[in-house]
């Protein structure tokens, strides 16, 4: 690997050391990157990240519950071939022209190295990331249609994420570099905020965020805030000109932390019983 390879991070992304020596593993041992975390924690991020520090072009693949592994790497479109066959007086008997190549394919044939996103790979059914074992291992496939072999110019750097909703096989795992990104500490959190939120005033970002961990250690949210979610709720607490030690006493702007009506009525609760255990602290309603 050399020097152009080697991950230090962006401006707009703050990286742990373990994260950045994970990455540069990957590419110095030619292995995917499997990241996964819960949501909110950059792992989409991570990759666009990667290719800008890196001064590579980024692919997305992103994965749906009805894609498979063949569309990654190529379709054939029947149906353009019957209708040209039957109504479009062309040379119907080149196939290769029905041919359209998937971000998979589309990778392998770039001139120059790409960094290649399969985002969310545990949305796909189970046999999704087993069918593409051989491929990512060396770095082809054949297209018997044309009977052409498509070969990788240049290995990409594959960043494969996950939200856990499904176990990834065995025989998968083992071919991946494996990292799990830890929801960020306030530390960290106040490093990504800064970022970008620079104008934002300390003691607000302060008790926001003081907040923010509060509401997240409710038990049974069912959906607990992420980064984006404190992002704009920051954000609202800026523009709606609250002032800091509001922010804990009213929870102004809850819409923007939380999602779910539940998860929005057991926050209301909590602050109206810790409210009458700290009666200094006022329950009103703020959104």
């Amino acid at each position: 690997m050399t020097d152009q390879y080697i991950f230090q991070g962006t401006e707009d992304y703050i990286v742990s050391k373990d994260l950045q020596n994970s990455v540069n593993i990957s590419v110095a041992l030619k292995r995917p990157l499997l990241i996964k975390g819960e949501p909110g924690t950059g792992k989409t991020m991570l990759a666009e990240s990667i290719a800008r520090s890196l001064g590579l072009p980024l692919i997305i693949w992103n994965i749906k519950s009805t894609t498979k592994a063949q569309d990654g790497l190529y379709v054939y479109d029947t149906v353009q071939h019957l209708y040209d066959s039957q109504f479009g007086g062309q040379n119907v008997s080149e196939i290769k022209r029905y041919i359209k190549l998937g971000k998979l394919g589309e990778a392998f044939k770039a001139k120059e190295r790409v960094v290649l996103l399969i985002d969310e790979i545990d949305k796909a059914d189970l046999e999704f990331p087993n069918d593409l074992l051989w491929e990512l291992d060396v770095m082809n496939f054949y297209i018997p249609e044309t009977g052409e072999t498509i070969t990788a110019v240049q290995r990409p750097i594959v960043i494969i994420t996950s939200n856990a909703e499904k176990e990834l096989p065995d025989a998968f795992l083992r071919r991946c570099i494996f990292h799990y990104i830890d929801f960020p500490d306030p530390e960290m959190m106040t490093e990504i905020v800064k970022v970008h939120c620079p104008e934002l005033e300390g003691q607000l970002l302060a008790e926001a965020l003081k907040t923010f961990y509060w509401v997240r250690s409710i038990s049974g949210i069912q959906k607990k805030p992420s980064t984006s979610e404190l992002l704009d709720w920051v954000q609202a607490l800026t523009i709606g000109g609250i002032a800091p030690e509001a922010i804990s006493q009213e929870l102004p702007f809850l819409g923007a932390l939380l999602k779910k009506n539940q998860d929005f009525d057991l926050t209301l609760r909590q602050l109206h019983t810790r409210g009458m255990e700290n009666p200094t602290r006022t329950s009103k309603r703020g959104w």
